[in-house]
């Protein structure tokens, strides 16, 4: 027999961020992981657009993208990680990595969308040093 699962103690111990936004993009769950990585309190995050995170050049693009979900039902970020900047409240920029899923009332009518994310910013930047690193090792044994 199985036991069913608390979802406020799960969302409030994972490591991962977990950020749902209803059918306008503002934000009505923000738990402890978010607040940990994107440095704003549930208290400022609730009720807010998801513009709190996402850096100002990308918002169209998002938004295009959020409309359209909400408007057919599908999103093709389901089972793909997606990769994307962010911002947090001091202003620096974060790397970040989510899944999102879709949320549906009971009358199965699309009410939101929930994001698990992961901060990547240590490891992206890993990464693009061991490129640039790369490309002068390259260049050098051209020369």
């Amino acid at each position: 027999m199985q036991n069913a699962i608390d979802f406020q103690q799960l969302a409030t111990v994972i490591g991962d961020a977990i950020v749902i936004s209803d059918a306008s993009g503002s934000i009505t769950f923000w738990n402890p992981a978010a607040e940990r990585m994107f440095g704003f309190t549930q208290g400022e995050a609730l009720g807010n657009s998801l513009d709190l995170i996402i850096p100002e050049r990308l918002r169209g693009r998002h938004w295009d993208g959020y409309h359209k979900t909400m408007a057919t039902g599908e999103t093709r970020y389901g089972n793909d990680v997606l990769r994307v900047p962010a911002v947090h409240k001091d202003g620096r920029s974060l790397s970040i990595a989510f899944t999102v899923a879709l949320l549906h009332s009971p009358q199965n009518e699309l009410t939101g969308i929930v994001a698990v994310i992961r901060d990547e910013t240590s490891r992206f930047q890993e990464d693009r040093l061991l490129r640039k690193r790369l490309a002068e090792l390259e260049a050098t044994a051209k020369a």
